[in-house]
């Protein structure tokens, strides 16, 4: 318990942002490093269907999960500790429902486009945290700010400007999967309470991970083909990662509250928009895609000052 409150007094002294802008930025790199591996297999002829999907996700959360729980301190004592539904409820929706609805969006719709609703997460966050965890509603500045972020995302699908071949329909799944990821979030605020953030996110990858595996069944025999030298790396760095930004995302739930963190959560999508455009041949960014990109940049700088109000209240 005295390494826990150390930890946590320790974690208060560094400003929220920070931890939030390391987070964005390894989340940021999924959008991109996803991309060049579909890129990466339609070069090689290999036609890009649910399974192969399924299974390129399931295995990155495999291998993250099980890092997660090596690292854990003691996993399996958790698990027994903890109610399964809420586990069960946390990989279903953060990991599996979440990641079923991105990678089929992200297929559809191109980098920033993606990268840009993320940002969608901090709505659903807002409308459900209430209702489900019983936390203080938005204050009004608050929801200006959301409000302002709205108009930005909607300005963004409305002229997307991207490499995607359906990119309304591929933003369409990305917000439904922000959706499932608020709602894994809500999950961990109850496993939470007899796990550490490790442990907990650990399980919730590992167990997603064998489902979405599952699910992509039908690419099982391409497994040697599909896994070269390159789609390897990228899976490595992603399970990476996954392992790193969840663990620290789902313990910063535990110590800020979860309107706050949902505010800053807009730095996500602006790492994963510039990353996307750095790494992705054919990602541009148009007229209106710049002007959202701006609404968000001022929601967030109005964020920055009403957090530090709260903190000196």
């Amino acid at each position: 318990m005295s390494d826990s409150s150390e930890r946590s007094t320790w974690v208060a002294r560094v400003p929220l942002p920070i931890w939030v802008l390391v987070c964005a930025v390894l989340w940021g790199s999924a959008f991109p490093f996803i991309k060049l591996a579909f890129i990466h297999w339609e070069e090689r002829g290999v036609e890009i269907d649910f399974g192969v999907r399924s299974l390129f996700a399931g295995v990155r959360f495999i291998v993250a999960g099980g890092l997660l729980l090596v690292l854990a301190d003691r996993p399996f004592a958790e698990w027994r500790a903890t109610p399964k539904r809420w586990i069960l409820a946390m990989a279903g929706t953060q990991t599996v429902g979440q990641y079923v609805c991105f990678y089929l969006g992200l297929a559809l719709a191109g980098g920033a486009l993606a990268s840009l609703l993320v940002s969608s997460g901090s709505f659903w966050w807002m409308l459900l945290a209430p209702f489900l965890l019983k936390t203080a509603r938005p204050s009004t500045r608050q929801w200006v700010v959301l409000g302002v972020g709205a108009v930005g995302l909607t300005l963004a699908i409305y002229s997307p400007g991207d490499s995607g071949s359906s990119p309304r329909i591929g933003a369409v799944l990305i917000l439904a999967a922000n959706a499932f990821g608020a709602l894994g979030l809500v999950a961990y605020q109850f496993v939470g309470r007899t796990m550490g953030s490790r442990a907990g996110t650990g399980w919730s990858l590992f167990l997603g991970g064998l489902i979405l595996a599952v699910l992509g069944y039908q690419a099982w025999p391409q497994v040697l083909d599909l896994w070269d030298g390159v789609i390897i790396g990228i899976t490595l760095w992603l399970a990476f990662v996954s392992a790193s930004a969840f663990a620290l995302w789902n313990w910063l739930s535990t110590l800020f509250p979860v309107h706050l963190l949902a505010t800053y959560r807009f730095m996500i999508p602006l790492c994963g928009m510039v990353e996307s455009l750095l790494l992705i041949e054919g990602e541009r960014v148009t007229l209106l895609m710049g002007i959202g990109a701006l609404l968000v940049v001022g929601s967030m700088i109005v964020a920055q000052r009403s957090a530090a109000r709260l903190r000196t209240q």
